[in-house]
């Protein structure tokens, strides 16, 4: 047998292979080991999807197709049963996400010399907050899309976990370590006993003292951000027609969110949209909005939504610009005003650390090791959150964006590497 572990992430994702030698992060894309869990089907017949940087390049440069992201928040919900027209014809969600597991597993495989047949695939702790229904329906439909790619055999872990199994690689002695894995779509935690010695342990249950999560991560954070400075200048809060009714909040919720994006892009939409805008007490800034409709610019406004969050990691001030609805359409943002936006989800991470203590039996005092990863960790309200809740406790924060691959790569090889060399 062959194995490897696959980080299906909601913004990226990573592949590593696991043998009786260890882990070995794969590159996925131009020698990078993370690929933006992204595609692009582009217009022309039978033409094949393209995937990560390559697709986010396609689309952002006008190329005529159907561009999708955040794919891993679909798992689970009733929008999997219901799926997308993608270039007139209809395609099921599983369909898409297969393309793209078949993808990295091809990648992978090309550069292995050979099939890969059992996967270590990771999961948050919570795909779906408070509904255990949907949260096993999303695993079994995972499963169920990495079978039909070729896996014979499909284990899950806990993305914080694995992250651990991969940091624990430079502890010498035992640590009691807090795993704060904030990723795109979920933020999960996890208390485990870490040490070198640890790693040749084949049964970790033991080790593993407390798990808590929350339906929550960085398309959070931009989706508050767009709705909080962004979508005032596309008409939010705006009234329309003789009784002054509020413009609907729903389509700008949708065009704030990566994953629902594209379901906007319909008649029925296209004509409410144009019927409020002949009624609108402020056309100007509605008319955006419908500018962003009919050139299903959606994504393009998350883009830059998104750069600016990141650049407000470094910078405390900005303008964006949106030079494709609007000529000089500019938006200040200052890193207060993302603070603000944001001030709701780190209470909800504050409150899941609380849980996951809790459920290990633990105080803050109690932990030895706090392990950052995920791209969200670098937002300065949410790191200076928990450094200084834990400032007694070393710091590991390396490869947050390959960390959990890593150590599901270091699982498959504990599970699968002693029966044959990948």
């Amino acid at each position: 047998m062959h194995a490897c572990g696959i980080d299906f992430g909601t913004s990226n994702s990573a592949i590593a292979s696991g043998t009786k030698d260890g882990a070995r992060l794969l590159p996925v894309e131009d020698g990078s080991e993370t690929l933006p869990s992204a595609i692009f089907y582009p217009h022309q017949t039978n033409a094949a999807p393209v995937f990560g940087r390559a697709a986010q390049k396609l689309f952002f440069e006008g190329e005529e197709g159907r561009f999708m992201r955040s794919l891993k928040r679909i798992l689970g919900t009733p929008l999997m049963g219901q799926g997308t027209v993608v270039n007139g014809r209809m395609k099921k969600f599983d369909e898409i996400i297969g393309h793209f597991i078949s993808h990295m597993k091809a990648l992978a495989e090309s550069q292995l010399n050979h099939a890969l047949t059992h996967a270590v695939m990771g999961r948050p702790v919570h795909f779906s907050d408070n509904d255990p229904a949907a949260d096993g329906r999303a695993q079994d439909e995972l499963e169920a899309i990495a079978r039909a790619a070729g896996f014979a055999e499909v284990f899950f872990q806990f993305e914080p976990v694995a992250a651990a199994f991969a940091h624990e690689e430079k502890v010498q002695s035992e640590k009691r370590a807090l795993v704060a894995d904030i990723g795109g779509g979920t933020s999960d935690f996890t208390v485990i006993k870490i040490s070198r010695e640890h790693r040749r342990k084949e049964d970790r249950t033991g080790d593993i003292l407390g798990h808590s999560g929350a339906r929550l991560g960085g398309n959070d954070f931009d989706k508050s951000l767009s709705l909080g400075a962004f979508m005032p200048e596309l008409g939010l809060g705006t009234t329309f027609g003789a009784k002054n009714l509020a413009v609907p909040l729903a389509p700008f919720h949708d065009l704030s969110e990566w994953s629902k994006v594209n379901f906007l892009y319909n008649p029925k939409t296209m004509k409410d949209a144009r019927d409020i805008l002949f009624e609108s007490h402020a056309p100007e800034k509605y008319g955006r909005f419908v500018k962003a409709l009919e050139r299903e610019a959606g994504h393009r406004i998350l883009s830059v939504v998104e750069d600016a969050k990141i650049a407000l990691t470094e910078e405390t001030a900005l303008t964006a610009a949106l030079p494709f609805l609007e000529d000089g359409l500019e938006i200040p943002l200052t890193r207060e005003d993302f603070n603000a936006a944001i001030k709701s989800h780190i209470r909800r991470i504050t409150r899941a650390i609380d849980e996951c203590l809790k459920t290990a039996g633990l105080n803050d005092g109690d932990i030895e090791i706090v392990i950052l990863t995920g791209g969200p960790t670098e937002t300065p309200r949410l790191k200076e959150t928990i450094k200084s809740r834990f400032a007694h406790a070393e710091l590991s924060e390396d490869n947050k964006l390959s960390s959990v691959a890593l150590g599901l790569g270091h699982d498959a090889a504990r599970k699968y590497g002693k029966a044959k060399a990948a």
